[in-house]
């Protein structure tokens, strides 16, 4: 046996061993055929098809909570993360497995009802993956209140990929303005280059409501630190700036915490405390390999995130008072 536990002498490789367990484990709770399992989804990292199920199967105590109850979009990458992808919303409920759960919803960007997949259990991620379905898009709010999300989101995405240090200088005035206005709020990496800040609502509120909130969040944010932190929705105007991104609350998805991204390296969109919310450590030290570790040392530190609730009028009036006060100050 070679170091990384492979027969070296019958040319069986660690990652043919891998494969072997992932789809052995996977086929242990499926109750759907799985296909093509040794094929690579990451070219550098050599990690597979049958990585990404044997990680859901692992994962799911933690990722189920944030899916159960809650339409999802799915975005496919059946050759991996180097091959062709596409976005499927509308799925056709009598091709489905009993086991996997749809709603018809209303669809902003497609003006019209269509069929979501509902992921409330394991076999249904794993059908999912078994898609090429690397990552996971659940709405913010769940299928019986559909306009009521559970949570904001504001993501801070970097206009260069090499501007983390930004990110987090943005997400500290975020998280320092918040407190300051006692409104609760978590943080998790975007598991590529960006910070997503979220407040939690209790399913409250309306998307046009939860919007409001984030455009004041956006702008007050902005306004503390102008020189790294912009609203512009033009690409071509924000310069090198962090983009305060409000818009995800008007019906877009953003990735769940624990899900795989489709991008090198395999990282994982992983929740944060606050206080490792500083400059040094790169959102690359989260990955497939590493959130189990991780989790067993602290456990799911976002799951307050779906039980707490805010005072959005509240929080709503304070904003609007300092973004007053700011316009004030700017015309002495």
């Amino acid at each position: 046996m070679d170091a990384r536990g492979g027969d070296a002498s019958s040319g069986v490789s660690w990652h043919a061993h891998r494969q072997a367990r992932a789809a052995s484990q996977a086929r242990a709770s499926m109750t759907v055929e799985l296909t093509h399992v040794g094929k690579v989804f990451w070219p550098k990292e050599r990690y597979t098809k049958g990585d990404v199920i044997t990680y859901y199967e692992k994962i799911a105590p933690y990722l189920l909570p944030y899916l159960k109850g809650r339409a999802e979009a799915l975005n496919r990458f059946p050759d991996g993360i180097k091959g062709k992808h596409f976005y499927q919303k509308d799925v056709d409920p009598r091709q489905l497995p009993r086991f996997v759960k749809s709603v018809p919803l209303r669809a902003r960007s497609a003006g019209k009802t269509v069929d979501y997949v509902v992921c409330n259990n394991k076999d249904t991620r794993l059908y999912l993956a078994n898609l090429g379905c690397i990552e996971i898009n659940p709405w913010s709010s769940r299928t019986d209140r559909p306009d009521k999300p559970d949570f904001m989101t504001l993501d801070l995405d970097p206009s260069k990929g090499d501007d983390f240090d930004d990110v987090i200088t943005v997400a500290q005035a975020a998280h320092h303005l918040l407190d300051r206005l006692r409104v609760k709020n978590y943080c998790k990496t975007s598991g590529k280059t960006g910070i997503h800040v979220l407040v939690p609502l209790g399913g409250k509120y309306t998307f046009d409501q939860v919007r409001q909130l984030g455009r004041l969040l956006a702008e007050r944010v902005a306004a503390d630190v102008p020189a790294l932190a912009t609203t512009q929705h033009r690409i071509g105007k924000r310069g090198r700036k962090v983009y305060l991104d409000y818009m995800r609350n008007i019906g877009q998805t953003v990735a769940a915490p624990y899900s795989l991204r489709p991008s090198p390296g395999a990282l994982v969109s992983t929740p944060l405390e606050w206080r490792e919310v500083k400059r040094g450590p790169r959102p690359q030290r989260f990955t497939i390999n590493t959130i189990f570790k991780r989790l067993k040392a602290k456990g799911d530190l976002l799951r307050p995130v779906l039980r707490q609730r805010t005072d959005l009028r509240r929080a709503v009036r304070s904003l609007e008072s300092e973004l007053r006060d700011v316009a004030a100050s700017k015309s002495r």
